[in-house]
Order: C-alpha cells, then sequence, then structure tokens
C-alpha cells in the first residue's frame, strides 16, 4: 500500500497552508456550547451522552469507519455495512471517504511531516487537531482525496454520504430534544461531539508519544491502556501498527477492546465474515 500511495503523490514543495476560520469558528461554537453542560445537567442526560458516545465512538468510529471500512479487517452484508456508515457519519468526524482516505495515508505514510495527515512529528497539537484548522488540500478537497480510497469513492451512497453526512446532525438533533429537551441536546450533541472529538484525537497524537512498545514498528506507535479505554480499544496502537489489517487491537488478555467484543457478536450472529485474526491466534 505505501509504494501505491507513493505513485500516486508526488513530492511538490510543501503547501503553504492557511487557518480555516470556518473550522475554527465551528469548533469554538460547539466547545463553548459544551460548557454550558453544568447548567443543563440531568443524569439521564449523561447516560444519554455515555451512550452516544459508545455507540458513535466504538460502532461508527473504531468498528465502521476504521476496521471495517478503513481496513477491511472483516465483511458484513452490504446493507448492514452501510447502516455502520450511517452511524459513523452521525458521529460528525466527516464524511466515510475524507476520514478512510486520510487514515489509510496515514497508515501509508506514517509520521511524513508531508505525506501523513496528522504526523506526530510535527508536534502533539498538529497530530491532535491543527492538521484540521490548516487544511492541507491533498486531504480536504474531494477531487483529490478520492483518489485514496477509490473503493469507496466508486459508490453512489458513499459519494452522497461524504457530501451530506453534516444533515444527519438534525435527525439526531431533533430526536434529542424530543427526548428531553435542551438538555439532551446540549449533552447529547456537543458535550458528547467534544469527547469524542478529542478521544479520537488522542489516538493520532498521544499514542505516537507515549506507552510501550510490543513490536518495533518503523513509527513511534505506542500502546497506552487510557487510551485504549475512551476509544474503546484503539489505544493499543503499537499493535495496530504492526498489523493494521487484524481486526483485533488489544492482543494480551489484559488489553481490553470493547469495540472487538462487538465485532464478536456480529460474528456470533453471522453477520460478520472473513474476520483478519492476529498471526500467533490465527485458526
Amino acid at each position: 500500500m505505501t509504494r501505491l500511495f507513493s505513485d500516486i503523490i508526488p513530492d511538490p514543495q510543501p503547501e503553504q497552508l492557511k487557518l480555516s476560520w470556518v473550522s475554527v469558528g465551528f469548533f469554538t461554537i460547539v466547545h463553548a456550547l459544551a460548557l454550558l453542560a453544568p447548567w443543563f445537567f440531568s443524569w439521564s442526560a449523561l447516560g444519554i451522552t455515555i451512550l452516544l458516545h459508545w455507540f458513535l465512538g466504538s460502532i461508527g468510529i473504531c468498528l465502521g469507519y476504521h476496521r471495517l471500512l478503513s481496513h477491511r479487517s472483516f465483511q458484513v452484508p452490504k446493507w448492514l455495512e452501510y447502516v455502520i456508515a450511517l452511524i459513523g457519519a452521525a458521529a460528525l468526524q466527516g464524511g466515510p471517504i475524507f476520514w478512510i482516505a486520510g487514515h489509510r495515508l496515514h497508515h501509508a505514510h506514517t509520521e511524513d511531516e508531508e505525506k501523513d495527515p496528522y504526523s506526530a512529528r510535527k508536534g502533539f497539537w498538529w497530530s491532535h487537531m491543527l492538521w484540521i484548522l490548516y487544511p492541507k488540500s491533498d486531504f480536504f478537497d474531494a477531487d483529490k482525496y478520492f483518489r485514496y480510497a477509490p473503493d469507496l469513492a466508486r459508490d453512489p451512497f458513499y459519494l452522497w454520504l461524504d457530501k451530506y453526512f453534516l444533515l444527519l446532525q438534525i435527525p439526531v438533533g431533533v430526536g434529542l430534544y424530543l427526548l428531553g429537551g435542551w438538555s439532551y441536546v446540549i449533552w447529547g450533541m456537543c458535550v458528547r461531539s467534544v469527547f469524542l472529538w478529542h478521544s479520537t484525537w488522542f489516538i493520532n497524537s498521544v499514542t505516537h508519544m507515549w506507552g510501550y512498545r510490543t513490536f518495533e514498528t518503523n513509527d513511534n506507535s505506542r500502546n497506552l491502556w487510557w487510551a485504549a479505554i475512551v476509544t474503546y480499544g484503539e489505544g493499543w496502537h503499537n499493535n495496530h501498527h504492526a498489523y493494521p489489517n487484524v481486526a483485533k487491537a488489544g492482543w494480551r488478555w489484559w488489553e481490553v477492546d470493547v469495540t472487538w467484543w462487538a465485532i464478536q457478536v456480529l460474528r456470533a450472529l453471522g453477520l460478520a465474515t472473513k474476520v483478519i485474526m492476529p498471526p500467533a491466534i490465527a485458526k
């Protein structure tokens, strides 16, 4: 895969990046609204936030966008793949082609300061969130990033979802308001989005800086227990970089991988097939 993408991306002079005030404004507003949470607190609102953090984060992003679509570490029926992709798009982390293309580039050019969208070599804040605020055209312009996820870019459903994923926030917001008023909206949308964003971004930043290494990979990926907790297993990042196509991120008995549990449920139901296992325990 690295050679494939090396053929696609030339080595021009580094692009002069500009701050995206639209992105700054959007993230500032959502973070500011999340700060209103103490005035709208209820235990049920906290519960719905935790539930949605798991459902949109573990099922939508970790299982769907990451292990299923980015790495094809297992297969599900197409109708279920589309449903899981919708859940991922509702997490407010970008459309599926954008997310998958960027992640595949991250693996093809890990920590390269120009070709990895969120290279940790450019510092904690760059890999954590500044890469979004200073968008590079190769990673953010649809006519360019489509090239890095051609399997999805050929599918009309994913083309539509990549373009209109923001519209999913309307039914999410309306549903939360009908269930619990503004308390559910503030907590279930704003607080959940902020915590889920930073949980996901921790994988780009802290797990390339701190933690232990089980495998001597050609990058600085690390296994970090607390990052694995807030991301439902993604924090076992050194394992993942050593074997990116394996469906299971936590390999040792104490490396808890909640997303893997969900994959096991799908497999038990006959919905997940061709599940790629770690080499040491492959059957």
